[in-house]
């Protein structure tokens, strides 16, 4: 019999659907389940009665690490795990765990007042990069060169309306390109090289910037096999930037899109992606 296996996310986008459509291959029924629908407690949750496992794809910044921690304590197994997904919602708690693991992250400054704020760009000077701990895509992400532009940009931090939203990190500013590395398992599936395009400085793959497959690169092995090996087999989206001194993970995206470094590199990802699920949960 099939194994059956649920996709929990906020909604299907062009990954979910390669996977719902790739399952029969594997001898899977892949289902989508609402995030937002599960109701997980103590009194049980009828909604993943009859899973051999959850994928969790939530895109949301809190949803992914509560209800895998909850699916586990039932004894559902999970991908990714609840601890590694945790790590990875929280941009400061990752830089931390990986920190400790001794695998290389750009040196950051935790702002949550002006005063850190301040702190933080008498610390690194400038130009630097003012982040959402929480958050994904680019989205709020800025490149601030000078000191008046800085406090400007402060004061809209300062009216948003929820604490969490107000954390951010401050970071110095690396120039030139980012890799990712789509890992499935323990092993890198695919690779690519992206560069920021016109006018935007980012160099982020849902930002459409160029790109080119990478080949094997031992150094970007490495470091990727480091932050496995402190958070487990899964699916991973590992962001790199390349410095003069070498390789820093930048992120981990615990429900990476890759459909950009399909598209760029023209590796079969979904196949690999659910042949790790059909072995690891089904």
């Amino acid at each position: 019999m099939a194994g059956k296996v649920a996709i929990v996310a906020d909604r299907v986008g062009w990954e979910e659907r390669q996977l719902i459509r790739r399952a029969a291959d594997f001898g899977l029924r892949i289902d989508w389940v609402d995030d937002g629908s599960l109701g997980l407690g103590d009194a049980g949750a009828p909604s993943i009665d009859g899973y051999d496992g959850l994928l969790i794809r939530s895109r949301s910044y809190t949803r992914g690490g509560l209800l895998a921690t909850l699916a586990e304590s039932t004894g559902v197994p999970v991908l990714n795990s609840a601890a590694a997904v945790h790590a990875c919602e929280n941009k400061l708690v990752l830089r931390a765990v990986l920190r400790a693991a001794g695998v290389p992250v750009p040196e950051f400054r935790l702002v949550l007042s002006r005063k850190d704020f301040e702190k933080a760009l008498d610390d690194l000077g400038l130009p630097v990069v003012l982040k959402p701990v929480y958050g994904g895509m680019g989205r709020r992400v800025t490149l601030i060169r000078d000191r008046d532009l800085a406090h400007s940009v402060y004061d809209y931090v300062e009216d948003l309306g929820h604490a969490f939203e107000q954390a951010c990190l401050v970071e110095p500013y690396v120039s030139g390109g980012s890799v990712r590395a789509l890992v499935v398992g323990r092993q890198i599936v695919a690779a690519a090289e992206f560069e920021s395009a016109g006018a935007d400085w980012r160099s982020n793959a849902a930002l459409g910037n160029r790109s080119r497959a990478l080949a094997h690169d031992p150094e970007v092995q490495k470091v990727v096999d480091d932050v496995v090996d402190r958070l487990g087999a899964g699916i991973y989206g590992v962001d790199l930037f390349r410095t003069p001194s070498g390789l820093l993970v930048n992120e981990v995206n615990h429900a990476p899109a890759w459909r950009g470094v399909a598209s760029t590199t023209g590796v079969d990802i979904p196949s690999a992606v659910a042949r790790h699920v059909q072995e690891t949960l089904a």
